[in-house]
């Protein structure tokens, strides 16, 4: 896992630690998240990815670090991510379900994918980092070449070793630790 930590990182973190601090993203109190587990405090991903500035913010780092590859969002946190990153990189995207759909095609992965591609996978927050995962893991069913994943805060919980067992590497915009010291 990689945290921006040079001069002109820092001044990258502290400016969308400012934005998710304005769009008021970073809540505290308790709160039960969405793997069972519960925490004092919560980084409600609805709050930055509907503030334009904050969106802004992250699709302009996600750019930064995505190269040539194909997107791939997971559904529904990551859609405004990898859109909006799209946009700024001029790059295709994917969407990624949790689940087929049991309508309509019937797909998991939306958008034109080809056997071989090279997909990065966005992510909003890193907790246990499941999720990333089974997206990474549909992806490669469907022939893509999947490597890494990326996600606005990567919560320190567990997701780096577990998606490194798997042979992924966790980048993230900004850790927990990163994000909380700031307060």
């Amino acid at each position: 896992m990689s945290d921006t930590t040079d001069g002109a990182g820092e001044d990258a973190d502290a400016e969308l630690i400012a934005a998710l601090r304005d769009a008021e993203a970073v809540l505290f109190g308790e709160f039960e998240l969405s793997h069972g587990g519960t925490s004092d405090y919560y980084v409600d991903k609805y709050r930055f990815e509907t503030d334009p500035t904050c969106l802004r913010l992250i699709a302009e780092a996600y750019a930064e670090r995505v190269g040539d590859a194909t997107l791939a969002g997971v559904a529904l946190g990551a859609v405004p991510l990898v859109a909006a990153t799209a946009v700024e990189t001029g790059s295709p995207y994917v969407i990624v379900r949790k689940a087929a759909k049991e309508y309509g095609t019937g797909n998991r992965i939306e958008g034109e994918l080809d056997a071989g591609e090279e997909v990065v996978v966005l992510e909003d927050i890193a907790t246990t980092g499941q999720s990333a995962l089974d997206a990474a893991e549909a992806l490669r069913e469907a022939g893509a070449t999947v490597n890494r994943v990326l996600v606005v805060v990567d919560r320190e919980e567990g997701a780096a070793d577990l998606l490194a067992d798997h042979g992924l590497e966790l980048e993230s915009l900004l850790t927990a630790t990163r994000l909380l010291d700031s307060e």
